[in-house]
């Protein structure tokens, strides 16, 4: 079967390899979507059909581009959060384990298919990963760090870093992260805390930082009840990173709900400039050539003057 439209042309995937990234969108549909991460895949899908065409589809563009993959994971894509399940193994080895490392301009991140819904890395923040490496900031804060992937692109270019999510499981990784690209962790702080929280104890310490990552979820719960909802809470959020940022800083206000896109986030943020007394210009990334236009999360930068 030939493969539908959706998936990556040939010489896209060289120019991945030529830059040393092997972890990368492979295809899009209205149903789902493919990723690479090094010698595995996985497929994401709202429905079994869209599974079973991707599946076969595959196969096809991969027969036609000579692209070797090794497993094929999926995972459904549920409306609730909570119906959230980690990926399935639905072609390879059996007895291998669940984790592999994936590589990003060179930079190497764990991978853990069985760790949780999401594997460890997300392939749609990797312009601004890049955008972290050309900036090369001094002393970077990641909120809601996950596995600290913006941390070690920071770290790379001689960063000190602050690391805080509530998932000390999360942060583990992040060191490990660390570790497997040679980076030591002893400028780094890793806290698992709830973020609304540590900036107020920041501030009030008169840490500052010249570059701050703001990547929450759509909505988490910490351990004491407290709930963060990304539509309402944003803001707030935003105007407490404003009292850690040093002038001429860089914020990056970036979001996966897909009710917030990037004129939302630019109005949210000139809202919190008038709020805090501050000014600032907006930076925009280039889009992404694996993306289809709207694709991914949506973000843009701040820069504080």
């Amino acid at each position: 079967m030939k493969p539908k439209s959706g998936w990556i042309e040939a010489n896209l995937l060289r120019d991945f390899k030529a830059e040393g990234t092997d972890a990368h969108r492979l295809c899009t549909v209205e149903d789902g979507w493919v990723e690479r991460f090094g010698c595995d895949v996985l497929i994401s899908f709202k429905t079994v059909l869209a599974r079973e065409c991707l599946i076969q589809e595959l196969h096809s563009w991969a027969s036609t581009v000579r692209f070797e993959f090794g497993r094929i994971f999926a995972r459904f894509l549920p409306r609730k959060n909570e119906e959230r399940e980690v990926p399935r193994l639905i072609f390879g080895d059996a007895a291998k384990n669940l984790q592999t490392i994936a590589t990003e301009r060179h930079l190497k991140f764990g991978i853990d298919f069985g760790a949780g819904y999401s594997v460890g890395l997300f392939v749609d923040q990797r312009e601004n990963r890049r955008y972290v490496r050309y900036i090369a900031p001094k002393r970077l804060l990641n909120c809601f760090a996950y596995t600290c992937s913006f941390s070690v692109s920071a770290a790379c270019a001689g960063a000190t870093t602050i690391n805080v999510d509530l998932s000390k499981k999360s942060l583990a990784r992040g060191r490990e992260n660390f570790a497997i690209n040679s980076l030591p962790t002893i400028d780094h702080r890793f806290i698992a805390d709830d973020v609304m929280a540590v900036l107020p104890r920041l501030a009030r310490k008169g840490e500052k930082f010249d570059m701050i990552i703001l990547d929450p979820p759509t909505f988490s719960r910490s351990p004491g009840g407290k709930t963060f909802y990304v539509e309402s809470d944003f803001e707030k959020l935003l105007v407490n990173a404003f009292d850690l940022a040093e002038r001429d800083s860089y914020i990056l206000v970036s979001t996966n709900c897909s009710a917030l896109r990037e004129h939302a986030l630019e109005v949210m943020a000139r809202y919190g400039l008038k709020t805090a007394r501050r000014a600032g210009t907006f930076h925009r990334q280039p889009l992404l050539p694996d993306f289809p236009a709207g694709g991914g999360a949506s973000s843009i930068w701040l820069i504080l003057r």
